[in-house]
């Protein structure tokens, strides 16, 4: 008798009729599988957690960035280049270089200020990519822009603030300061400065607006520069020549913090762990997806007897518990996913750690329930197919 094909759509029906009909065994197959694979989002996802925020503590001990200056106590005294900044600017791998210049003067609330009593406030000029550079905020009013920097206004560091006076600003209100004999109005306050503390201790006036009315000759004396991690040292090693081309033994560049090595040691070693934990889990999890489906094809050899018994040929039965176990398998891994992310948020959040949770894993681990899966259920349902209806209808 030639046998009965079925159409495709009848072939995933049947597929899907043991999940309709046995909807508590299924549930629990899926759970089995969806444990394995939350297992491997939850420690690919903490450790991943940890890192970066790890990583973000030492990055705010100044890991990306550089100083450079004039050797100090030099006779005669050193100069940087006027133009020194914007050729440190166009250093590939630098993502800002901003720049003060202190020139001797004092700042003081009012023009009848005793002599000497100045607070120990150094007026600088400065360039408009200054907080760029260092990563700096502005607590009350702004900062120096384009058209404030050519103007008579001054942005106070926090110490500086403090120290004349200054709670807030008010730019409906505005209040001046003496630089000199010069009134300049105080348009902000900036909050502290941890990577640079002599910004805190300064009032800072615009490039332009110094050389213009203040005789600033342009050269800077501190140049604040930031790049990136990887490329520190390779931009430290180019900055003295790339600052002062004619004199760079008499350029002082600070060594990259202590953190950056830290960091990059931390980065390996995480590495080395994520990449040990995920085989791990992976390997867990698809011996436990493995056994789901593995018991749940065996322990209905009676139903494939009798289908067997009423006409349906090997191909069909292979394919119906395939499918079964490819659908398993995907809801197991989906909802894997999920509990495990949910899980990763939750410690995260409890931690205060930024959520991460690695995409490759997530995608691997639905992935590999899915490989594991058919695999798992190929041999099973090819073995089952080849019973003798017979025997199959009479096991237990």
């Amino acid at each position: 008798m030639t046998p009965v094909r079925l159409a495709l759509a009848d072939l995933i029906g049947l597929g899907l009729l043991g999940i309709r009909t046995r909807r508590v065994r299924a549930a629990l197959s899926a759970l089995g599988i969806a444990i394995g694979i939350a297992t491997l989002v939850v420690v690919t996802g903490i450790p991943a957690s940890s890192r970066r925020a790890l990583d973000e503590k030492l990055a705010a001990l100044g890991t990306d960035r550089l100083q450079v200056a004039p050797v100090p106590n030099h006779d005669p005294p050193v100069q940087l280049p006027a133009e020194a900044v914007d050729m440190v600017a166009r250093i590939a791998p630098v993502e800002a270089a901003g720049a003060t210049g202190d020139f001797g003067l004092n700042v003081t609330r009012s023009d009848r200020t005793g002599a000497g009593d100045f607070n120990a406030i150094a007026v600088v000029a400065t360039k408009a990519n200054l907080l760029a550079a260092l990563d700096g905020r502005v607590r009350a009013g702004r900062f120096l822009d384009a058209a404030m920097e050519r103007l008579p206004t001054v942005v106070l560091g926090s110490v500086a603030a403090q120290r004349l006076g200054f709670a807030g600003v008010d730019l409906a209100r505005p209040t001046q300061v003496y630089l000199g004999r010069h009134r300049f109005t105080v348009i902000g306050i900036l909050d502290p400065v941890p990577l640079a503390p002599e910004i805190d201790r300064s009032a800072m006036i615009g490039w332009a607006v110094a050389t213009r009315l203040l005789r600033f000759d342009g050269h800077p004396t501190r140049i604040y520069v930031r790049t990136t991690d990887a490329q520190v040292a390779a931009v430290r090693s180019v900055l003295a020549a790339t600052a002062n081309p004619q004199h760079p033994g008499d350029v002082l560049v600070s060594r990259p913090s202590d953190a950056l090595a830290a960091k990059q040691a931390v980065q390996q070693t995480f590495s080395s762990l994520l990449l040990g934990l995920a085989g791990i889990a992976l390997l867990v999890g698809g011996i436990g997806v493995a056994n789901t489906i593995y018991i749940s094809v065996l322990e209905r050899r009676r139903e494939i007897g009798l289908r067997r018994a009423l006409g349906a040929n090997r191909g069909q039965v292979r394919i119906q518990f395939v499918t079964e176990s490819i659908v398993l398998s995907a809801l197991g891994g989906v909802a894997g996913v999920v509990i495990g992310a949910l899980a990763v948020a939750g410690y995260a959040a409890l931690q205060h750690w930024p959520l991460v949770i690695p995409p490759v894993m997530a995608v691997a681990g639905l992935g590999g329930a899915l490989v594991i899966g058919i695999l798992a259920g190929v041999y099973p349902a090819v073995r089952a197919a080849r019973l003798d209806p017979i025997e199959a209808l009479s096991s237990v």
